[in-house]
């Protein structure tokens, strides 16, 4: 059975064209898969606590207070979850060149030494091979091509941090010049679309 998680993490609620967008490839990976089992977070609605020095010891030390504690519990939970998943859906929202603070967060849960990662001899090295990723990205302007694409900040590093746990087959859908004016954030959403209904149907 195909278990598929869905990160969203837009803020921007109803309005957002990466939630519209995920939600057309979960369709999509539910007709290629049914019977599938998914988990999905909305992060914009209910985020991930940000890293502070009052969580810190959940993630990276021997939890102690309460707070410490919770964040334990949570990182596992997020943890379990990503570990479950065949197919990991994330929309992505660029934000300022780069990922909204949610989706960051929500990483620094995962991303652990010795459970999602390991140091060796050699480097770093992931744990979490075998999986899928399918990130829908969305942007106010042009950043896959042409002169803005040296401050595209988002996709290298979501592309990075995957590759850290070893999730290397990442598939990027771009809806780009959203903020161009109606006709192009239509045409932005039926591009992303048209490239999601050939996706989906090939995720594993």
């Amino acid at each position: 059975m195909t278990n598929i998680l869905v990160i969203d993490s837009s803020a921007n609620g109803n309005g957002s064209v990466t939630k519209l967008l995920v939600a057309d490839a979960l369709a999509g990976l539910l007709q290629a898969h049914p019977g599938a089992t998914v988990t999905r977070h909305d992060l914009g609605a209910n985020p991930v606590p940000h890293v502070t020095a009052d969580n810190l010891a959940g993630l990276r030390g021997e939890p102690v207070t309460e707070t410490e504690k919770a964040t334990r519990a949570l990182s596992d939970q997020l943890v379990a979850e990503l570990k479950a998943a065949d197919v990991i859906l994330v929309g992505a929202p660029m934000y300022n060149f780069s990922v909204s603070t949610v989706l960051r967060s929500w990483f620094d849960h995962v991303l652990r030494a010795g459970i999602t990662f390991a140091y060796t001899a050699e480097g770093p090295k992931g744990l979490l091979d075998g999986k899928r990723a399918i990130v829908i990205e969305a942007r106010g302007g042009l950043y896959s091509e042409g002169p803005a694409k040296a401050i595209d900040f988002q996709e290298p590093y979501l592309r990075q941090l995957f590759a850290f746990i070893g999730i290397t087959d990442v598939t990027f859908v771009h809806a780009e010049k959203i903020g161009f004016g109606p006709d192009a954030r239509s045409a932005a959403i039926e591009g992303a679309r048209a490239k999601l209904a050939n996706i989906t149907g090939q995720a594993a």
